[in-house]
């Protein structure tokens, strides 16, 4: 039995577009926030610096899956590449092993940037597997 500080295992997730679920993903990568300080030195206070905070920045997310007849990321990259923004809300979904719902992650008003496939071989074997790139608004747990 899992106990409250064993850690969760980074396999077990599900990826929530609107609400909905978005297929088997195999790959989420971007889940960070780095927040910029200022540093600022006082005159006649010479044993440290005053740290100011300044913006956070959030890394772009993205989500690798096989590719198969579910088109929905390329038709939304689609319509951005035509100049349609549509910004949708991504949820991230960590499980542990008994598949409840432990942590989310939602990314605020996001949409694809950039999407690409695997390289195609006549002599491989590997899984066709496509790329999508968001970027969003912030991140927040829901």
């Amino acid at each position: 039995m899992a106990r409250p500080l064993d850690p969760y295992a980074v396999f077990r997730f599900v990826v929530l577009i609107e609400g909905i679920e978005a297929g088997g993903f195999s790959e989420a990568t971007g889940l960070q926030a780095e927040t910029e300080v200022e540093d600022y030195r006082e005159g006649g206070v010479n044993l440290f610096l005053h740290k100011f905070v300044k913006t956070t920045k959030y890394g772009n997310l993205t989500l690798k899956r096989g590719i198969t007849d579910a088109e929905q990321l390329w038709r939304w990259h689609q319509e951005v590449v035509r100049g349609k923004i549509d910004r949708r809300d991504i949820t991230l979904v960590l499980r542990d092993q008994q598949g409840n719902d432990k942590w989310r992650w939602v990314f605020s008003e996001a949409f694809p940037v950039k999407w690409s496939s695997a390289d195609l071989n006549a002599t491989g074997n590997n899984i066709a597997v496509e790329s999508v790139e968001f970027v969003h608004r912030g991140i927040r747990k829901g």
